[in-house]
Parts: structure tokens; sequence; C-alpha cells
């Protein structure tokens, strides 16, 4: 419910990456190995990314800050990397606002840190629709 059929290709594909990074290199590294070798693993697939991308945070129409995504993956995928133990709440109630920020529907959190890797599939709060 809430991919299309190109997306959930799209997201079946990224998992599929993600798994192979995460055979070779296994639980306890910092993210940003993770990060690097998911770019490695996405290149590879001829999927089209953007890696740290830089997002504006609005309040009341006024850029308050910005926002790093991990990666943006097809201009329509949030991808967020984990290597903490623990997928806490607080993984979700970051990504979300993301992923709104960025009118994508649609999100990956990745946890590296433990075997096997966990993959859960983020989606916008009720209500949303994209432009």
């Amino acid at each position: 419910m809430g991919f299309e059929i190109g997306q959930r290709d799209l997201t079946e594909r990224i998992i599929g990456a993600a798994i192979s990074v995460h055979r070779e290199l296994g639980p306890g590294f910092l993210e940003g190995f993770y990060e690097e070798a998911l770019a490695v693993e996405l290149q590879k697939a001829g999927l089209s990314f953007e890696r740290r991308k830089s997002l504006p945070v609005f309040y009341r129409g006024q850029i308050i800050g910005r926002h790093r995504l991990d990666q943006l993956v097809g201009s329509c995928v949030v991808v967020e990397l984990k290597a903490a133990a623990i997928i806490e709440d607080i993984f979700f109630a970051i990504v979300r606002p993301c992923m709104k920020a960025a009118e994508i529907a649609d999100g990956l959190l990745l946890k590296f840190a433990a075997m096997p890797l966990t993959i859960r599939r983020v989606g916008r709060a009720a209500g949303f629709s994209p432009s």
C-alpha cells in the first residue's frame, strides 16, 4: 500500500544493494562506512542518487535551517542509514519530517549494526499527497 509498482521495484533494488553491503562489511562499522559502500552498490546497480542532500526547513515561510538526508535515490526514496544497536522511535520521528520537507512519500530506514540487516519502510503521515 502506498507504493506504485515502479516504486516498489526501486525500493527492492535499494534493499538488495543494502544487503550486499551488509553481507560484505557485517555489523560494527560507523554509519559513514555503510553510506560510502551503499553509494558504490547503488552506482553499480545503475540507480541515480544524491548523497547528503541538504534540504531547507521552513517555519511560517522562512528558512530556519537545513537538514541533510543520508541518500535520496531516484529523486523519490529517502534512505537513512543507522549503525545504532536499536532502531528507536526517534529515528522515525526524524525521517518523516525530512520526507515532508523533500515532498517524498517513501523512505527506507536501514540498520546495519546487527545480523541480519534491519529494514524498515517509512511512509509519510496520513493525508500526504505528493504534488
